[in-house]
């Protein structure tokens, strides 16, 4: 996930999406940048518009009603579903990318 993070804030700089960006900021945060991971989320946000890519993720969705009345009246709320939830990132392929 600190590789996408690390590609995110180069975006939103203005700064191009590099392997040396994304290599120097996860150097900065103290960690060691694992080549292969960078070089492979480099190539796939080549082949992606951001922009788009951020107003169409779905974890910018709102509380669903009975969570947030859960939390109103301090009550257990059971969410209950039979479709399994899906992986936000999942439609971009993003997620095979880090294990």
């Amino acid at each position: 996930m600190q590789y996408l993070h690390a590609a995110l804030v180069l975006h939103s700089s203005g700064k191009g999406v590099s392997e040396k960006g994304i290599t120097a900021i996860i150097k900065a945060a103290g960690d060691k940048p694992d080549e292969a991971k960078i070089k492979a989320l480099v190539s796939t946000l080549e082949s992606l518009d951001i922009d788009e890519a951020i107003k169409g993720a779905s974890f910018m969705t709102a509380a669903s009603p009975g969570t947030t009345a859960a939390a109103d009246t301090g009550k257990e709320t059971v969410a209950s579903s039979t479709e399994p939830e899906e992986e936000a990132g999942d439609d971009l392929g993003l997620s095979s990318l880090f294990g």
